[in-house]
């Protein structure tokens, strides 16, 4: 009889001590049980300390729990990964929820396509207190694919997936810390397991949701989030991390996000008066194409300087 693999569930957490309880709740609820959780704190002070230590008494599965001071999610995620023992290593935002059989259906989708790691959705749960243009907006959705598809590189991400443990700790870091002040760590680090041969697929049947908190039902925290994307997306195009490029299809990616930043703020304009959810839209547009373009000089959005890791990967 062959023996079950272990699991670990990787969490960041960076004060938000209610929402860690919730998850941690969760896992103690879930059909296949996780043989380990790990906690990595990115507050100096260790502010999530409290909340372990109630799980950790009577809790169905071993808890670790670490303090990573830097401000760095790479370092931070790095730090779960070293304490993590299991054969598989799940991966869950302390903002999230886990339905009860999430974690069993990460290892069935896994088992059942020969995989290296499944990614899933994170459903976004959007307040009814929500202004009525970002409910309208659907601006927190991320696309589904298809049951069992691999997972295109310009579609990685982290949030919500299982890899096997092998895979990563094959890898220097396996983060990256050059990426640790600004999103892309998880980005680099997955576009490297692909293109060392790992297969990575999608579930639907394993989603995690995320209530969407008060600070980021803004304009403005729609439009950072794009740029950032932009710079990561950006960055890795033109490094040649997706496919091989030259410079002339360099200049024709920036030149290409030169004419899309300009006609996307043209037809913010234009939209406006059938409502604030379709300029708002075009807006986010123009910001993700002008962070693709601040790439020529050098500027980078560092989201965690500015604000220590929130654990949004």
């Amino acid at each position: 009889m062959s023996v079950p693999p272990k699991i670990s569930v990787c969490i960041p957490t960076f004060r938000r001590n209610d929402r860690l309880r919730a998850v941690l709740e969760d896992l103690a609820r879930q059909s296949r049980l996780p043989d380990q959780v790990v906690i990595v704190d990115n507050d100096p002070g260790g502010g999530a300390r409290g909340v372990t230590e109630e799980f950790q008494t009577g809790a169905p599965f071993q808890i670790v729990y670490d303090v990573q001071p830097e401000p760095n999610i790479a370092v931070t995620r790095n730090r779960t990964v070293a304490l993590a023992s299991g054969d598989w290593l799940a991966f869950i935002d302390d903002d999230e929820r886990a339905p009860q059989a999430w974690l069993q259906e990460l290892l069935r989708a896994a088992e059942v396509s020969n995989a290296d790691g499944v990614l899933a959705p994170v459903e976004p749960e959007v307040p009814a207190t929500a202004p009525g243009w970002i409910r309208r907006g659907k601006f927190y959705d991320f696309a589904h694919q298809a049951e069992g598809a691999e997972v295109p590189l310009k579609s990685m991400r982290f949030g919500n997936l299982v890899l096997r443990a092998e895979r990563l700790r094959a890898e220097p870091g396996p983060f990256d810390p050059r990426h640790g002040l600004m999103a892309g760590e998880d980005v680099d680090l997955l576009v490297r397991l692909v293109r060392k041969g790992a297969k990575i697929v999608w579930s639907e049947r394993a989603p995690v949701f995320e209530p969407i908190e008060s600070g980021r039902l803004s304009l403005r925290w729609l439009l950072l989030r794009a740029l950032s994307g932009g710079q990561t997306f950006a960055r890795y195009t033109v490094s040649g991390g997706y496919r091989p490029i030259g410079w002339p299809g360099r200049c024709v990616f920036f030149l290409k996000s030169l004419l899309q930043m300009v006609l996307a703020g043209i037809l913010a304009l234009l939209v406006l008066p059938f409502g604030r959810q379709h300029a708002a839209s075009w807006l986010i547009k123009a910001s993700a194409n002008f962070g693709k373009l601040t790439i020529l000089w050098g500027w980078q959005y560092r989201q965690y300087a500015r604000q220590p890791l929130n654990s949004t990967g």
